[in-house]
């Protein structure tokens, strides 16, 4: 049992409200390991263990110091190490993320790229602070390209690539994207992605090639080899790089496709189904494996020894390093991001550290080790890692990345060679749905009217992780080389004595012989792309309504989607005579044209040929859907038309029917803050989220209390300054199915006076739905149930799409009150007005 601390603050406040509290601590179980079953398989890697090796990096290991064997697992990020830090600490590993450039520019040269390159090598073999000569190296996410790089080659997102069934194009594709980075200095790239991803709902969806694990292992090994290069000889030339199969292990098959989610597969499941990439691509050589933020069975991957260690080193034999993700470790139960041995502890061997957390984290781990909490032999095993992968590589050996063989030669970014490996996997990662009086290919001397918001938008057709992190803020002028889908349609077109028109809002004056509509989803990553169902444009069916305009009109029309998943679009389907997934196909999109026209002959130079590589489904909740599974989809795994095909597909079911799972409520607290909320508090110009029973933040004190059962309740007291609790998550969450009559953001609350409280939804910046708590309590100092009718809340200016903060408390002046059973409801009283 744990006695809290009483305050005068707490026992008032508890007088006021509640009366005395009291709790106990949890109990915490380890799951005990058990031995690795034997369909986990023993790894035989291209690379096989060399003597030479081995006693090279022996020979190193020996002469280094506790803190230089520390740098080398420690891993920040360039907006938060300088030059001087790499010459000061010689981390083993620098990165860029997302959205990160050279002086912190988006528009960074390739020369600038090698610049910062250049400088941080020779910081970290520079030994006048450190002591220490070992090169450090440069990790980036290309995960479709060098898509952080101003006019790099930008190929077809994943899914899209598994649409084309081709392993041998991934290949080149993959030694195309090795050489881009090259050219640029860097060594390492965070790639490929080896998720089966099992619910469509999963804002990563478009990051996995297939929910077949057959097709995932397949890339997995072709990827691979293409980044990697020949390494029969033990080592990775300066053409090729590192590469990395992520995330380890079971990110696609999270419970309602929740990013960072709770995979509760059982484990040959877990093999079977999430493995088969890491099966491959370590068969083909993989030096690195990065771990997953999710959890499995509510063990966070960053710290499950089990699977890192039991499993991924002891049985499959994987001798090259394992890396975290951005700040993986800090998730870790009893970790932050500056201190955490348990992941070290449970087989990572390389934290990566993306905030100016990660000199509290060194610090940390030097004294961790000094004290013995951290075996040196642990230690040892990372460093030993991090230094095999470098001395295969050749780091030891090669030049500075400015005088390598590739590095500084501009024509290498964005290469014609590239852009047309690029646009071959375009034409044949397109899926036709729709051929209707077999529409498709078009002739080009048509006239044709080219409509939608995608038409004329490279930076919506590449999606996310392009430049940005979330693939957003892009103009055409950031992609010079490449080709938007309508410029694309007017070569073809204007090449054949035709016309093409692009409209995006479809208005026309001298009606076309066919209208071609681009649309599709925004661009987005992780987390910010989850969603609660799959209907397409829920609440708001502009696109659809562009496509009828054409259909009512007469018009043929053609529909080129633009998503990074199966969706639920069938009344968009019905307002077209031919519909064609187009995926996320990157900077080529002219490959859509060569595919949609024949030649001015009448022939066909390039088939319609893709095929599904998820299941599409019938309805908008029918996820998770995946062959095999029973459920009746819409369009099958495997699903395409071709040219040659005479099929005229009837009008698909437009009825939404709420399955049972719509009704349930969302539960924002209940004797514990839910995921993926966190109780967060702003005050004074300060602010911190609660991690135990008590937060105090400026004038805001937060406690938990028993009501009915053990901390159910919040009490909650503000003091003079202006003051806000909200329940906050870091990525949007889609609530949009409490915008129903009767949705309500509900809770039970005690509190003398609702006056001067404001309460409601955040949904971003400058956009929230904030109504007077006292226009929706009684007059009572006794508890009462409140409801707030979100269409009051969507009044006042929040949107229910992308939801940041389900519940927010905003007060001006002293206050206190008690709230708990936290939820938004779909079975609240109906409300004809607002007050």
């Amino acid at each position: 049992m744990q006695t809290r601390l009483a305050t005068s603050v707490a026992a008032a406040l508890g007088a006021l409200l509640l009366g005395a509290c009291s709790g106990n601590n949890d109990v915490i179980t380890q799951k005990a390991t058990s031995a690795v079953p034997d369909y986990w398989p023993v790894i035989q890697s291209p690379i096989a263990k060399s003597d030479d090796v081995e006693k090279k990096v022996s020979d190193i290991l020996a002469s280094m110091t506790l803190k230089q064997k520390v740098a080398q697992i420690v891993q920040p990020e360039i907006r938060d190490v300088t030059v001087e830090d790499m010459r000061e600490y010689g981390f083993g590993s620098y990165l860029n993320g997302g959205g990160s450039f050279p002086n912190n520019n988006k528009h960074a040269t390739p020369e600038e790229w090698i610049a910062l390159a250049e400088a941080m090598y020779q910081a970290s073999v520079d030994a006048s602070l450190d002591g220490s000569t070992i090169p450090t190296m440069w990790g980036t996410d290309a995960v479709h390209g060098h898509n952080n790089v101003i006019g790099a080659t930008l190929f077809p997102h994943n899914i899209g690539l598994g649409a084309m069934r081709d392993p041998a194009l991934i290949e080149r594709i993959a030694t195309a994207t090795a050489r881009e980075v090259r050219a640029t200095g860097i060594d390492w790239i965070f790639a490929p992605t080896v998720a089966a991803a099992r619910d469509d709902r999963w804002g990563r969806t478009y990051e996995s090639y297939s929910e077949d694990p057959e097709v995932v292992g397949a890339y997995a090994r072709a990827i691979v080899t293409g980044l990697q290069g020949d390494i029969s000889d033990g080592n990775i030339d300066d053409q090729h790089v590192i590469s990395t199969v992520k995330h380890f292990l079971g990110d696609g098959g999270t419970e309602q496709g929740d990013d960072q989610g709770n995979n509760i597969a059982d484990e040959e499941t877990l093999f079977r189904i999430h493995a088969q990439g890491y099966v491959e691509g370590l068969g083909a050589g993989s030096q690195s494996v990065m771990a997953s933020f999710n959890s499995w069975h509510g063990e966070k991957l960053h710290g499950n020894k089990y699977l890192l260690t039991d499993v991924l080193k002891d049985k499959m034999g994987f001798d090259g390093f394992v890396v975290g993700d951005w700040n993986g470790h800090g998730q870790i139960e009893g970790c932050s991001n500056d201190n955490c041995p348990q992941a070290l502890l449970a087989g990572l061997d390389v934290y990566m550290a993306t905030t100016p957390t990660w000199k509290p984290l060194f610090h940390n781990l030097v004294a961790q080790v000094e004290s013995g909490e951290i075996p040196m032999s642990r230690l040892d095993d990372a460093v030993r890692r991090v230094l095999r992968v470098k001395v295969r590589v050749g780091l030891f050996d090669l030049p500075s990345p400015a005088n390598r063989s590739l590095s500084g030669d501009k024509s290498i970014i964005g290469h014609p060679d590239h852009r047309a490996v690029a646009r071959e996997a375009v034409r044949k990662s397109l899926v036709m749905l729709k051929n209707n009086n077999n529409l498709l290919p078009l002739e080009p001397n048509s006239k044709v009217l080219v409509a939608g918001d995608g038409a004329h938008n490279i930076g919506k057709q590449s999606g996310g992780w392009t430049i940005t992190w979330q693939g957003t803020g892009n103009e055409n002028s950031d992609f010079p080389g490449a080709s938007s889908i309508y410029q694309g349609i007017e070569r073809a077109v204007s090449a054949a004595g035709g016309s093409a028109t692009l409209s995006e809002d479809g208005s026309y004056t001298d009606a076309p012989d066919v209208a071609i509509v681009v649309f599709g989803e925004d661009p987005y990553a992780e987390g910010n792309g989850d969603i609660a169902n799959v209907e397409y444009q829920r609440g708001n069916k502009s696109d659809l309504a562009l496509l009828k305009r054409f259909k009512d009109a007469g018009i043929p029309v053609v529909g080129v989607f633009i998503t990074g998943r199966p969706l639920w679009i069938n009344p968009e389907i019905n307002a077209t005579d031919a519909f064609v997934v187009a995926w996320l196909p990157g900077s080529e999109g002219q490959g859509v044209a060569d595919v949609l026209f024949t030649q001015a002959n009448g022939e066909v130079a390039f088939p319609m040929q893709g095929k599904l590589s998820f299941t599409w489904p019938a309805t908008p909740y029918q996820n998770p859907i995946n062959r095999g599974d029973g459920k009746t989809p819409q369009f099958e795994y495997g699903y395409g038309l071709t040219y040659s095909d005479n099929t005229n597909l009837p009008a698909l079911n437009e009825t939404v029917e709420a399955d049972s799972s719509e009704a349930a409520d969302h539960v924002i607290f209940q004797q514990s803050v839910q995921e993926p909320w966190q109780l967060v508090a702003h005050s004074g110009g300060v602010s911190g989220a609660m991690n135990s029973s008590v937060l105090t933040i400026g004038d805001v004190t937060i406690r938990t209390a028993d009501r009915n059962v053990q901390e159910d309740t919040l009490l909650m007291q503000f003091g003079d300054t202006p003051a806000k609790v909200h329940f906050f998550a870091p990525f949007p969450v889609d609530l949009l199915d409490f915008t129903t009559p009767n949705s309500a953001l509900a809770f039970d609350l005690k509190v003398p006076s609702g006056t001067g409280i404001q309460a409601g939804i955040e949904c971003g910046d400058n956009c929230a739905g904030m109504v007077p708590l006292s226009n929706f309590t009684a007059d009572s100092s006794d508890w009462q149930s409140v409801e707030i009718p979100t269409k009051c809340i969507i009044g006042a200016g929040a949107n229910l799409q992308e939801v940041y903060a389900p519940l927010s408390f905003v007060t001006q002046g002293k206050v206190e009150f008690a709230v708990s059973n936290i939820r938004l409801t779909q079975h609240g009283q109906p409300t004809t007005h607002c007050p």
